[in-house]
């Protein structure tokens, strides 16, 4: 990410697109390593039923909330992305859980 301007350091539209580029990036490095807890979950877990734990979701979607509201951020909006990341790793991880052990 060194190639990335900070936001008050651009100075012209390609200076803001190069940092956007640069964050969405990093944002799917991020996302490649939570899909792989995702995995590790799908190993450890003994039984398909404990893949989806829905009080975990309600707290993981709740903690994304809190910490955009805490950073000024859209926190509805924010909620809405991780409900559906949250459910997207679901899938992800019920894929894994058959594949190894279905």
């Amino acid at each position: 990410m060194d190639d990335m301007p900070l936001p008050y350091d651009c100075q012209t539209m390609a200076d803001v697109r190069r940092g956007v580029d640069a964050t969405d990036r990093a944002l799917i490095e991020l996302l490649e390593v939570r899909f792989a807890y995702m995995r590790a979950a799908a190993r450890i877990k003994p039984e398909r039923g404990q893949v989806r734990d829905e009080p975990r979701k309600a707290q993981v979607v709740a903690n994304a909330r809190a910490l955009a509201k805490e950073r000024d951020l859209p926190a509805d909006s924010i909620a809405d992305l991780w409900e559906q990341l949250v459910e997207a790793s679901i899938a992800y991880e019920e894929r894994h859980w058959n594949s190894l052990k279905g």
